[in-house]
């Protein structure tokens, strides 16, 4: 048996944000990041419309990105005194997951991070509080998913949460608030949402519900990623949609160790962090290519290079071809193809090699790994982290 759980109720389209007026309850709490929903005048419609719902509303702000631990507990801090039964976060995925996390601390004060952090043992949620999440980038898909990605800092070390208390009750899809990202963002996060569905479509918990959504988002993200890098705000619309498509397969199917790998090497490194669509973007082709030795899901991937008129006649020419097209989206993007050219190179070399070991074996004991097609011994783990860091061919 498998489940398949998505949001009470989602809304979306332009306006959509408007429906915070419906809302029945009598206080709500806002999570917000780090200043553009103020700036643009997202947050000050939100609060708007939840006052005409008749709520008292409290802000949150100054998410930073990478959520850590010690902001969710100041979050979950903020709403045992404030004590709202509705929990609204809006931004981009940062916010959103963090709410997530503050919500469990809100209603389970005794609960730890620790526990949490054990995939799918989370305690019952909504004793005090629904949610309502209102994304603003087009990646994360964080308003439609069971998980939440928290950095411990102290550990250098990002937590990918995980379980269905989390999904959101209420989501608000509205393309006015992705029209505020700048280009970089734009590519980042379209990357990611791209890295989601395919790893959500050659899972192990793939099925009959999620593969449509899956297949459907990347034709979409393909098409209409480039176009909405470069500024056209109907592209933009439908990335915002594809994204929540995207994020509804994962949510479900589970993903695979491009995202295991970028949650632990993203915190990792004294140079500074790797941005997390950023390293999926950069890891992608090199795991397609290890993970095409399983046959499974090599005609997977070759079913998805069909399914955006990629040529090749053979399972093997069709994969290569994937792979092929990742890299000359990136390079569209501006998106570097290996750690060691990231950011200019602020990721150390002789300090990845130092870390390398203990990061393949952290990237092994992800949630995330689990659901992978092939799963990496340590040495093909740390193999694949190598290939990543200097643009090698992956062979094994």
């Amino acid at each position: 048996m498998a489940r398949f759980t998505l949001p009470r109720d989602l809304y979306h389209g332009k306006g959509a944000l408007a429906e915070l007026k419906n809302l029945k309850g009598s206080k709500a709490i806002v999570v917000v990041g780090g200043g553009s929903m103020r700036k643009f005048g997202f947050l000050d419609k939100a609060v708007s419309y939840l006052k005409d719902a008749g709520m008292e509303v409290k802000l949150f702000e100054n998410v930073e990105p990478d959520p850590s631990v010690e902001t969710v507990m100041k979050g979950a801090a903020a709403m045992t005194q404030f004590q709202p039964d509705w929990i609204v976060s809006i931004g981009g995925g940062s916010p959103i997951d963090a709410a997530k996390a503050m919500w469990a601390f809100y209603e389970y004060p005794d609960v730890t991070f620790e526990e949490l952090t054990k995939p799918f043992n989370f305690p019952t949620l909504r004793t005090k509080a629904k949610f309502c999440a209102i994304p603003s980038t087009s990646g994360t898909a964080t308003e439609v998913t069971a998980f939440s990605v928290i950095t411990d800092y102290a550990k250098g070390i990002k937590y990918p949460l995980a379980d269905f208390n989390i999904t959101p009750d209420v989501a608000i899809v509205d393309p006015e608030l992705a029209e505020t990202m700048p280009k970089k963002l734009t590519a980042h996060t379209g990357m990611d949402a791209l890295t989601h569905a395919i790893e959500a479509y050659v899972s192990t918990c793939n099925c009959d519900y999620t593969d449509p959504l899956a297949i459907g988002a990347i034709q979409m993200i393909h098409k209409y990623l480039k176009p909405s890098y470069d500024g056209d705000m109907y592209a933009r619309e439908r990335m915002h949609n594809a994204q929540c498509l995207a994020g509804m397969a994962f949510s479900n199917a589970l993903l695979g160790i491009v995202h295991s790998m970028a949650h632990k090497t993203g915190a990792a490194f004294s140079g500074g962090h790797i941005v997390h669509g950023c390293a999926n973007a950069m890891y992608l082709p090199k795991v397609i290519k290890f993970n095409s030795k399983n046959q499974t899901a090599a005609e997977r991937y070759a079913y998805i290079a069909k399914s955006i008129n990629l040529d090749g006649n053979t399972t093997d020419e069709l994969v290569n071809a994937l792979i092929n097209e990742i890299n000359k989206m990136n390079k569209l993007l501006d998106i570097p193809s290996c750690i060691k050219d990231y950011e200019g190179g602020i990721i150390d070399e002789k300090e990845f090699n130092e870390k390398l070991p203990t990061i393949a074996a952290l990237a092994i004991g992800d949630a995330c790994t689990g659901s992978n097609p092939r799963i990496p011994t340590q040495e093909e783990m740390e193999k694949l982290l190598l290939a990543c860091y200097y643009d090698k061919e992956v062979n094994f």
